[in-house]
């Protein structure tokens, strides 16, 4: 039957008052409603009337007239919600657009009213976080007023509307914790329901998607929704509906992982990469938690990576304790793994209270009395009486030194020294290029050998050139005797033995300059960088010894870095009591230090003292000590440094600003969180102050060092821009978002900024280059070669700056550090923030300022090894396979030194008539020769045509051998090179062996008697 062509006629009879009438005029309308709905549409009031009659028998098909009325008129509001009244004659499952956008705007009103319900009590918890810096908008939501408020919170505010960043995103908004969508008059914005059945409709709606993805396995799309919604309600149903199914359907679960487990990693990955508001995520991890400690055989590196972002001591110390006491090797073996990653992931702090709840590793035999009460536990390893408390010690033991991070700086140290690749040849020469009488230089020469040399304890240089190092003086006799602390970095055991000729002596003696005895505790606590149970009691006492403020200086650094992250009140309370003499020499280090002694830790208290105290001081290097210092202790707080973040942005004083920044890069470092970009791009383009621009663009390198394709894009416009400063925080941005990585779109911006008319954008470009650059050899980026050789040709330039010649030389230490076996690493193997790298490269890039923080890049090299261990924490010797070329992940080829070539003769002159004359003379003797062999040839008419035939043949024979040995020999280098290009794919690689991050994916364990 053919569709109808006008709806005129219909439509008259919705005005009949037989309800019949009006029933079959919905119905024809409905069917055809594509072809008629323009005539349709001026009828709607009377469609609309009937919807709302109660009396009228098909009100649920009048709203699904409607409907698509509203659709076709793209009024998508108003078309949901006649969609949601129409009950069960809304189709979920019927192909066509309208389902299809209908079903869409469902789920989208969905999550904008679900996550607006969970917001509000979110926004509360985390106001209340800083009770005294919230100020006015501490209490209720925000209102206009609030966003006029001087201190409002930067994730409540809006730019102004002129500026193009003001513009709100929706990118990724459902993850942004106080994204408002805008209520723009336009139909296509999502409006709120206040009507209750339309509310309830909605949710009927909304189940029923939610019914028929759990019916086909789809749980993933649930999961999806429920995240983007915050209703941990669904999320908890979904992952339990999952394990039900898997149990009814045991054949799912046969092989490896079932779906609840999938399902709950695959939540988790959401969780850690996507989720940026941290209160909403750690709601997720919660329940993940508890989810996964139902399951009988849980992944329990999956728990580690919870426990460890809800610093949950006490269920990372069960969950220890539950792997030994089950006794199998395989669990023993798990419980020291997660260890490592404890480690890896954990602050000082968080380790130092699972350490604590552990028995200790002394034979435990008092607590024979209990017996029975343990015997279900340990009923397996009944038999074996007090050896299983011997062994069970042993593990303890293990697992301790493991916790407290001996055991890892110990077998780094390992890797390091056994692996060290430095070509001394390039030391020597930047040495040799740059004057040490010039303190700048001397400075330079000393970081590229503690760069490249950090861990390695190979001092070598240094005692090979006494006369050179004795030229230092002042803070380059500080700088050269901390650099100590990076070449012996993790040497634990040897460290005080080491700078015993430098350290200060309690006896009255003295020993020797206070620039050395300062540099000498700088050192120390580098050597014991995180990990300060064995330092901090000799630093502590050192530092409250010290009278003079440079010894106080490197003794407040060296605290800093070995106190990292603990917490620690008493350190805390010294070095506020030295910052209050008002020193602006030692001010600095000490404003730091009380940073990275409260890291991550957000205590209020602290912020408070730093606070004022940076507004009374009248020493801008206090000041700036205490912005980086209050920066650090909102590590990782995301929307709970907003507060902070704003008060700071909203000061007058640039310095503070600058410490605002740096709390924004530090607070939502590795987010990739919009609002904090829009901020920082926003002050990059408005500040008035040069320093606080250039940290802004820089700034972004902490923000996305997770996603570093897009950081090319976003500051290539800002790489040329009129401001040196502007450019030279793009470049850097560019390195710390990059490091490592070798990207193109990276290197093509910085190139053309090494040839950059001021001086300070070459030096950054420098830098960025060797950070990306970082153990890439030639075969994996053509361009190592050429810019190692700019570097080179920079430092021996007689004319280049020397701004730009100090970032050459660091460049150097940089691109080959660790001995070539360190990159810069930002995160952990396990994808969590690496702390003590992000800390060491944001105080790093504080060089500008204060060139001893150099040394605290040190703290971002990480080792880029594979370790294999076995039961007993021993280094076993076995091989792995890699599937590669041996050339692609090859150590870069040492630098060629030329053997100096005695004098030679003089080569005589050769006027051009002469050799003009020689040529004549030469092509007349041809031609002579050429007539006397026609001669002798014609003499001989004897000989037979078949010898002139093989004469002919032995003389081209003779002549192509003649040529083929002059091609040979032409051509034997180009043929040595094809036979090194034609290597054999796999080869085996030694347990302790250096394995870059791209090449992991080829390594394998072969079969045999060691299994990863």
């Amino acid at each position: 039957m053919p569709g109808l062509v006008s709806a005129t006629g219909v439509l008259g009879f919705l005005a009949d008052e037989e309800h019949d009438l009006k029933v079959f005029a919905l119905q024809t309308l409905n069917d055809d409603i594509d072809t008629v709905w323009t005539e349709v549409a001026g009828a709607l009031s009377q469609i609309e009337a009937l919807y709302e009659d109660e009396s009228f028998p098909q009100r649920q098909l009048a709203a699904l007239v409607l409907a698509k009325v509203y659709y076709h008129l793209q009024a998508y509001n108003e078309s949901m919600t006649f969609a949601l009244a129409a009950g069960d004659l809304f189709k979920l499952d019927a192909p066509g657009e309208f389902e299809d956008t209908i079903i869409s705007k469902c789920i989208d009103q969905y999550i904008a009213t679900s996550s607006a319900k969970h917001t509000a009590p979110t926004l509360s918890q985390s106001d209340n976080s800083l009770p005294a810096l919230a100020t006015t908008f501490a209490t209720g939501p925000a209102d206009g007023s609030a966003l006029i408020s001087p201190t409002t919170p930067f994730s409540q505010t809006t730019l102004p509307s002129k500026s193009l960043l003001s513009r709100v995103s929706t990118d990724n908004a459902i993850l942004d914790p106080t994204f408002q969508p805008v209520k723009e008059g336009r139909s296509g914005s999502i409006a709120p329901i206040n009507d209750q059945a339309t509310q309830a409709a909605l949710q009927r709606i909304v189940e029923r998607l939610f019914e028929a993805c759990l019916k086909d396995g789809r749980y993933r799309q649930v999961v999806g929704i429920a995240v983007e919604a915050k209703n941990l309600e669904v999320l908890r149903r979904v992952i339990k509906r999952a394990s039900d199914d898997e149990k009814r359907s045991k054949t799912k679960s046969t092989d490896g992982q079932g779906p609840a487990e999938e399902l709950m990693e695959y939540a988790l990955s959401i969780c850690m990469d996507i989720v940026q508001e941290r209160a909403f995520r750690t709601e997720i991890l919660r329940l993940i938690l508890d989810l996964l400690n139902d399951i009988p055989n849980p992944d329990y590196f999956a728990i580690a990576k919870c426990v460890v972002y809800l610093s949950s001591d006490e269920e990372a110390s069960r969950m220890l304790k539950q792997l030994i006491t089950t006794g199998d090797r395989n669990s023993i073996a798990n419980a020291y793994q997660i260890a490592f990653d404890l480690y890896d992931n954990g602050t000082q702090e968080f380790l130092g209270k699972i350490i604590n709840s552990l028995p200790s590793g002394e034979p435990a035999k008092a607590p024979a009395s209990d017996a029975t009460e343990d015997e279900p536990l340990l009923e397996n390893q009944e038999p074996s009486g007090e050896e299983l408390s011997d062994e069970l010690s042993k593990v303890y033991k293990n697992i301790r030194s493991i916790l407290d991070g001996s055991k890892t700086i110990q077998l780094n140290l390992e890797f390091l020294y056994r692996n060290n690749r430095t070509d001394l040849s390039i030391l020597n020469k930047v040495r040799d290029s740059l004057e040490g009488r010039n303190s700048i230089f001397h400075t330079a020469v000393t970081f590229c050998n503690a760069f490249m040399n950090q861990g390695t304890t190979n001092d070598k240089f240094f005692r090979d050139n006494l006369e050179w190092l004795g030229k230092a003086v002042n803070w380059s006799k500080f700088t050269a005797t901390a650099a100590l602390g990076v070449i012996h970095r993790g040497n634990l055991t040897q460290s005080r033995k080491l700078l015993e000729p430098y350290l200060p002596r309690q006896s009255g003696l003295s020993s020797g300059s206070i620039f050395s005895q300062g540099g000498a505790l700088y050192a120390y606590g580098l050597i014991h960088a995180n990990h300060g149970a064995d330092a901090l009691d000799y630093l502590k006492i050192q530092f409250t010894s010290a009278e003079e403020e440079v010894i106080q200086h490197g003794g407040a650094l060296g605290l800093g870095i070995a106190g990292m992250g603990t917490g620690s009140e008493e350190i805390f309370d010294n070095l506020r009591t030295v910052l209050f003499t008002d020193s602006a020499l030692n001010g600095e280090a000490v404003g730091l230090a009380m940073g990275l002694i409260m890291l991550g830790t957000g205590n209020v208290r602290a912020l408070e003292d730093m606070i004022t105290y940076a507004h009374e001081t009248t020493h801008e290097k206090i000041v700036r000590g205490l912005a980086i210092g209050m920066a650090l202790i909102m590590f990782g707080r995301q929307e709970g440094a907003d507060a902070m973040i704003e008060g700071l942005l909203n000061d007058p004083d640039p310095t503070l600003r600058y410490g605002g920044i740096m709390t924004v890069a530090l607070a939502y470092c590795g987010t990739g969180s919009n609002k904090a970009i829009r901020k920082l791009l926003h002050i990059a383009v408005s500040d008035v102050n040069d320093d606080v621009r250039r940290v802004a663009v820089m700034s972004l390198g902490f923000i996305l060092f997770r996603k570093p394709g897009s950081v090319p894009r976003m500051v290539e416009l800002l790489s040329e821009s009129y401001n040196p400063h502007v450019r030279y925080g793009s470049a850097m941005a560019l390195g710390i978002s990059c490091a490592g990585t070798g990207l193109d779109e990276a290197i093509d911006l910085l190139e053309p900024m090494m040839k950059d008319p001021t001086d300070f954008v070459r030096q950054g470009a420098l830098i960025s280059l060797a950070m990306i650059m970082i153990q890439q050899n030639e075969v994996m980026n053509p361009k190592v070669a050429a810019i190692r050789k700019t570097l080179k040709k920079v430092v021996g330039d007689r004319h280049e700056d020397a701004m730009t010649k100090f970032g050459a030389s660091l460049a150097l230490g940089i691109i080959d550090a660790g001995g070539r076996n360190c990159t810069i690493g930002l995160q952990t193997q396990t994808g969590n923030l690496n702390m003590a790298g992000i800390v060491g490269m944001a105080v790093f890039t504080q060089y500008w300022y204060w060139f001893p923080f150099t040394h605290f890049l040190s703290l971002a090299f990480s080792p880029t090894s594979i370790i294999g261990l076995d039961h007993d924490l021993e280094i076993p010797s076995f091989k792995f396979h890699c599937a590669t070329r041996p050339s692609l992940f090859d150590y870069p080829p040492e630098q060629e030194v030329k053997a100096e070539e005695g004098p030679t003769m003089v080569a005589t002159a050769v006027l051009s008539t002469t050799a003009q004359a020689k040529r004549r003379a030469q092509k007349k003797e041809r031609a002579q020769r050429r007539e006397s062999m026609d001669i002798d040839s014609s003499a001989k008419p004897t000989v037979s045509d078949k010898m002139e035939v093989d004469e002919k043949k032995e003389e081209s024979k003779d002549k192509k051998e003649g040529e083929g040995g002059e091609k040979e020999a032409s051509v034997a280098p180009a043929d040595t090179k094809k036979k090194v290009e034609k290597e054999k794919v796999g080869y085996e690689m030694e347990n302790l062996s250096r394995v870059v991050p791209g090449q992991l994916k080829f390594i394998s364990f072969p079969t045999g008697r060691y299994k990863p």
